[in-house]
């Protein structure tokens, strides 16, 4: 594929593009995503603070059936960018929580297209989006996350594969995570996303040429914030950062693992690593007591 021209395409014009959304934290959502993680299912009372990341069970994108795209995903447009190139994935991002949302809760969240980046690399056409979400609850703005969305060529054959990274030595927490089919469809319907490539197997084998199912950035993410909101127990997270390195598939397990910082007892070192023993996200996590 030739170079995209930008402003052929008017990328840029969506720079600025706002949404705004309104739901409220109900319960039986979060009962939910407790059971897909394996934890007690128990249906939360209202004013049960909702864990860190655990937004994203809300504010879901509602699409018709006949939005929907090839690769499961609604179709190009709208709120986000009509990017021309077809594999559209979670590259990472960073979250500020100033207050709990709640059980109960009436939320809203702003959404704004921060920038939209075109960049060539070893696998052909990147173009990075960057969405700012600022989520506000009754007591003002509760978190804001910053979203960072890459889209890529579909492999070349001959593409080289990208250097593995190895992961920090010497984990204080690990937990060893089996994936599967249903566990990827369940975050799927929670998070009412379409994407193909976390549950048709013959798609993403066939089209998009992966060896399995791929376990999805934001539950990873998740488990790492768990990890870290388990082993700190007495202290409340402040921000949290991530950053997709290599995708995870659910061929085989992998572990979320963490430790704090030396240098910084507040800062807490998380990734995970895969069965080859390569690092497939790096997150980090500021704590702070209560």
């Amino acid at each position: 594929m030739k170079a995209m021209d930008m402003s052929q395409n008017h990328l840029k014009d969506w720079i600025g593009c706002t949404e705004t959304r309104e739901d409220r934290i109900t319960a039986f959502p979060m009962a939910a995503l407790s059971a897909t993680l394996d934890m007690p299912s128990d249906l939360p009372k209202d004013g049960t603070a909702l864990p860190p990341l655990w937004h994203w069970i809300y504010f879901l994108p509602l699409y018709r059936q006949s939005e929907v795209g090839p690769d499961g995903h609604a179709q190009r447009g709208g709120f986000l960018p009509p990017v021309p190139l077809p594999r559209r994935m979670w590259a990472g991002g960073r979250f500020k929580f100033n207050t709990p949302l709640r059980a109960g809760d009436d939320v809203r969240r702003v959404s704004t297209i921060e920038n939209v980046t075109e960049k060539s690399g070893r696998t052909g056409n990147l173009v990075f989006v960057l969405v700012r979400h600022e989520i506000f609850g009754p007591g003002g703005l509760a978190l804001t996350e910053e979203h960072d969305i890459v889209y890529r060529d579909m492999p070349q054959p001959n593409a080289p594969a990208p250097a593995p990274v190895a992961p920090p030595a010497d984990p204080v927490w690990t937990k060893t995570i089996v994936p599967d089919d249903v566990l990827l469809f369940r975050y799927s319907a929670l998070t009412f996303n379409g994407h193909r490539i976390h549950y048709d197997r013959r798609y993403v084998t066939e089209v998009e040429g992966y060896p399995g199912l791929i376990v999805h950035g934001p539950l990873m993410a998740t488990l790492l914030a768990e990890l870290a909101r388990v082993s700190r127990p007495e202290q409340d997270m402040l921000e949290f950062s991530f950053k997709a390195v290599a995708p995870v598939f659910d061929i085989a397990p992998f572990r979320v693992c963490g430790k704090p910082n030396e240098a910084d007892p507040d800062e807490l070192i998380l990734w995970v690593e895969t069965s080859a023993g390569n690092v497939a996200i790096e997150a980090r996590a500021r704590m702070r007591n209560r």
